[in-house]
């Protein structure tokens, strides 16, 4: 059996999906054949696979930074929300049902959810079920790479899901995993946390976990440096590295709700334009918007503005409107229409502004949705903009397209229940283009570096600016700088032979217990 090791985390958003990613880059830089893997991610971002399994997105980026191909045996549990309560599961990289998170996590079922594909059945039975799938996935990729990073959810010390769980302390248990902890210390209060997560945990899983690692740290490390000694002092375990706070290295996230709805993508500055204006491009911060790592690539352009946006009026300056993909799409239809975005965008379209639906966002440009399946609201008007009738459908279409729009060639995914008939307009990836309204399900298509360019060409004719994109603007070249940078992180400012040690023989024997404990 392979090394391993599991990155948890003192919260959501410490930096688990990064610097497993980093380690993968920073490993498969020395030669060893590595593989990321998650047991269970919640996740409105998610990727196709070539199988045809959908996945998470932070784990077919993290497959990227190990240099192999993504499968469904690195995220085996997809948890994709469709409301406050209720997911669908995606087991294995196929949908099997909706399920309330009281069923899924465990307690009584939730009358709330009565009725839901899958239904709330006993959930003893389902998380042996599921740790089974899990633990032969992890075995399966152990039996075929030198070492397997697997990224925790959460907290570990989230005491009322311990029971249930199947992803933290609950896969290192049962395949005997070294646990290393993530804290964010740019949100304050780092200190607390690690000592509190290994102090909430039973003395069987704290003697898996072996130390720390601080993330985001901004000044000088040595005014940090006897916080660690102490804190080793308290715990009796030592601090594997401190990465500091760099910009710009956001990936792909597991949740679209977390941007910032007026902010540019990530936190890159916009570089200086090739032609003599820039481009603004909003994107509608539709409610369950999915797979928003769409507009990356055009935030990748020099010149290129982008903005998540909530309000009508913020549209008035936008050359470009970009309607995101959603897992509510005719929830999204009654926010935009509640908020005044609705007639913003019908009137770019009458004035020949350009706007973009992408999956979810082009259904809803269409002219009629009939949904039994999604939010079973029946038959819904759509905006109108685009001669497409929208039925959804219970199987999901889960496909890798490859194509050519715009004198270019383009590859994408494709994930939706939604299928599409269009009855008239410009053929354009499989959807369709009517005047400067463009519509397709392909996610991934502005990645393709040619079509981009002739893309962001035809809307800056449309917008009257004198727009010219770079000529040499790879947005592989630069995802692959990106993580290059993450494994730079690992390389230089972590321990990286404590690491493998730790990777390689597993947690230090006799690490001490610290009370209280997990409660009974």
């Amino acid at each position: 059996m392979s090394g391993g090791l599991l990155i948890a985390g003192t919260t959501s958003d410490a930096g688990k999906s990064v610097v497993t990613a980093g380690i993968c880059r920073w490993l498969v830089r020395q030669g060893v054949k590595v593989a990321p893997f998650k047991a269970q991610n919640m996740s409105l971002n998610s990727f196709v696979t070539r199988e045809g399994a959908e996945i998470g997105r932070a784990q077919a980026m993290q497959a990227q930074a190990a240099r192999v191909e993504p499968t469904a045996l690195m995220n085996p549990v997809l948890l994709k929300p469709g409301s406050d309560r209720t997911s669908q599961v995606v087991l294995m990289g196929k949908p099997v049902g909706e399920m309330s998170a009281r069923g899924f996590f465990g307690g009584p079922p939730d009358p709330r959810s009565a009725g839901a594909s899958g239904g709330d059945t006993p959930h003893g039975g389902r998380r042996e079920a599921l740790l089974g799938t899990v633990l032969d996935c992890l075995a399966q990729l152990r039996g075929t790479y030198d070492a397997v990073i697997c990224e925790g959810a959460g907290s570990p010390a989230e005491i009322n899901l311990r029971r249930t769980d199947i992803v933290n302390m609950g896969v290192a248990r049962n395949a005997g995993l070294p646990v290393l902890v993530v804290g964010d210390i740019d949100r304050g209060g780092v200190f607390a946390s690690f000592f509190g997560t290994v102090a909430l945990l039973s003395p069987e899983d704290q003697a898996l976990v072996a130390g720390f690692l601080v993330n985001k740290f901004r000044g000088d490390v040595g005014l940090l440096e006897p916080g660690l000694d102490m804190l080793h002092g308290l715990t009796g375990r030592r601090t594997y590295g401190v990465l500091p706070f760099r910009h710009g290295l956001g990936i792909d996230e597991e949740d679209g709700l977390r941007v910032s709805l007026r902010g540019t993508v990530r936190e890159s500055a916009v570089s200086s334009p090739v032609g003599e204006d820039i481009l603004r491009v909003a994107v509608c911060a539709v409610p369950l918007m999915s797979n928003f790592t769409d507009v990356d690539a055009l935030a990748a352009e020099p010149g290129v503005v982008v903005r998540f946006v909530d309000r009508a009026e913020e549209l008035a300056d936008a050359d470009l409107v970009v309607v995101p993909g959603t897992r509510g799409t005719v929830k999204a239809l009654a926010w935009l229409r509640e908020r005044g975005l609705a007639d913003a965008i019908a009137r770019r379209a009458a004035e020949g502004r350009p706007v973009l639906g992408i999956c979810g966002g082009f259904q809803l440009l269409g002219e009629h949705i009939e949904d039994e399946v999604e939010s079973r609201a029946g038959q819904v008007d759509g905006l109108g903009l685009l001669p497409v009738r929208v039925r959804f459908a219970r199987e999901k279409t889960l496909t890798r397209p490859a194509g050519g729009a715009l004198g270019e060639p383009v590859e994408g995914y494709e994930i939706h229940h939604g299928v599409a008939e269009v009855t008239g307009g410009e053929p354009f990836l499989d959807g369709c283009r009517v005047g400067a309204v463009w519509g397709t399900h392909w996610h991934g298509s502005l990645e393709s570096d040619g079509f981009r360019r002739a893309f962001l060409r035809a809307v800056a004719a449309a917008a009257g600016r004198r727009f010219v994109p770079a000529a040499d603007t790879s947005f592989a070249a630069l995802r692959e700088e990106q993580l290059d940078r993450l494994g730079d992180l690992i390389e230089e400012h972590a321990d990286t032979d404590a690491l493998w040690r730790l990777i390689e023989s597993g947690a230090p024997q006799g690490l001490p217990f610290i009370p209280p404990g997990a409660p009974a």
